[in-house]
């Protein structure tokens, strides 16, 4: 039963870590996006 415990807590914190990762990478990628598009569409109304 410990054993079975330990396993399932290393792939919780596993897939915790991941999705942070993953959280971090899309939200900077669409803040990115998101300035770059605002950029553009200020060069435009100028």
């Amino acid at each position: 039963m410990d054993e079975q415990l330990k396993i399932i807590l290393i792939i919780i914190i596993s897939v915790s870590i991941f999705g942070l990762l993953v959280f971090v990478f899309v939200k900077n990628y669409i803040k990115n996006k998101i300035d770059y598009l605002v950029k553009e569409n200020n060069k435009k109304s100028k």
